[in-house]
């Protein structure tokens, strides 16, 4: 099994130049272990993480990337991308029967959430994910695919563009970079979303690339670059989001390495 990577690439040296279309090709083996850091970094690897309803959250997530999932009436800032996630699943897994029958979580709050956590079809849940770590990058690996034109169609100007388009390549060129790319994309989204703001400012993938300079190694200037924009996060925020950030540091120094 191989999972491919399709960068649309702007070539730089003409505005009227057409787009090429070089790939990026994860084995199945390179998979599984871009997989396992990432399930490290979201749920330390551990089996009882890939379902978990934080405190102080108004939804549950699952799986290695935490991916989100909405109770029945919660519209909150954050891209719902647990069903996404299914939906792709299903192209090449069958799935509990269950998960087919309900469209929003079924869990109304999170004492209902954790009243269920061994019940038969949280246990078939767990199980299900354990088993398509792959596949989960390979969907994390489709919104990477969707991230830069999206990155570049919002922005205002042709030198924010260049400037965006440069770094993301400089950083997918070094050895770590493409699990850098991948993973920061799924920790914290692409950036281009008008709800994932505080008083003006994202945090995403696009913000971190617009703070990239070209003074320091390519890693460290990422990693520097989104320790800013997650620190002015914590800043901005409308309650306190301290604790998120010990665990947000120790996630971006896997990137250098």
């Amino acid at each position: 099994m191989a999972f491919r990577l399709t960068i649309l690439l702007l070539l730089i040296c003409s505005p009227l130049s057409l787009l090429a279309q070089p790939s990026i090709t994860l084995t199945e083996k390179q998979a599984q272990a871009i997989g396992q850091k990432i399930w490290h970094n979201e749920g330390s690897g551990k089996v009882e993480n890939l379902t978990v309803w934080n405190k102080g959250e108004d939804f549950p997530s699952f799986g290695i990337g935490h991916f989100i999932w909405y109770p029945a009436g919660i519209n909150g800032p954050f891209t719902e991308s647990f069903p996404q996630l299914l939906a792709h699943l299903k192209q090449s897994t069958v799935l509990p029967d269950w998960l087919n029958e309900t469209h929003d979580a079924p869990w109304h709050s999170r004492d209902s959430f954790y009243a269920n956590i061994n019940s038969r079809e949280m246990k078939s849940l767990r199980r299900l994910l354990q088993e398509t770590i792959p596949q989960q990058v390979d969907f994390i690996v489709l919104r990477m695919e969707a991230a830069l034109p999206k990155m570049l169609a919002a922005l205002p100007t042709q030198a924010q563009r260049d400037h965006v388009q440069t770094q993301f390549y400089r950083v997918a060129q070094q050895p770590p970079g493409v699990y850098a790319l991948i993973d920061y994309v799924n920790f914290k989204g692409e950036g281009t979303s008008v709800k994932e703001k505080y008083k003006g400012e994202g945090w995403g993938l696009l913000q971190v690339l617009e703070n990239m300079r070209n003074n320091k190694p390519v890693m460290q200037e990422f990693v520097y670059a989104a320790d800013f924009v997650l620190s002015r996060r914590v800043q901005n925020a409308p309650r306190d989001e301290t604790r998120w950030l010990p665990g947000w540091h120790k996630r971006l120094q896997t990137y250098l390495n």
